[in-house]
């Protein structure tokens, strides 16, 4: 199973890198995981709101095949527990070849792309920056993977 992720800007705290490459390696045995890192839009006076998640927008469009399952963060999205999580991971990938998370920038997803998604999901009713967000993620797809696999880490 491939998982991908696809997120604005990079992980610039020491801490963030170090988790994430904690549940990289901790994700080995189960998924091969691709992160691809894009560029955030820079915000001026010139480059409104909008028009930085249209941007945006447009470079992860270039990542995106039409094949993949579209999984969006968004804080609009669908909420669920960690075992219905793994429940909806185990479904995702026995029926797609390729699994794709988006994590939009610090203003979040164009409409163009959420629309897009197959499922929007949001990682809690609380605000993550999107740096954090993609380590929620990323310990929540281990989580999964562990639960799926009836191992203790999720107790």
């Amino acid at each position: 199973m491939a998982i991908r992720l696809i997120t604005l800007g990079k992980l610039k705290e020491a801490y963030f890198r170090d988790a994430d490459a904690e549940y990289r390696k901790r994700l080995r045995p189960f998924a091969k995981l691709d992160i691809v890192e894009l560029r955030e839009e820079p915000f001026s006076e010139k480059n409104s709101g909008e028009n930085i998640k249209k941007r945006e927008a447009e470079k992860i469009q270039k990542h995106l095949s039409k094949n993949d399952f579209i999984a969006a963060l968004d804080s609009h999205g669908k909420t669920c527990t960690s075992e219905e999580f793994a429940k909806y991971l185990s479904s995702w990938t026995s029926q797609h070849q390729t699994l794709t998370f988006l994590i939009g920038g610090p203003l979040g997803l164009d409409q163009t792309i959420l629309k897009q998604a197959n499922i929007t999901l949001s990682l809690s009713s609380l605000t993550f920056t999107h740096q954090f967000a993609r380590i929620v993620l990323l310990e929540q797809l281990y989580r999964a993977y562990m639960i799926t696999a009836n191992r203790k880490y999720h107790y």
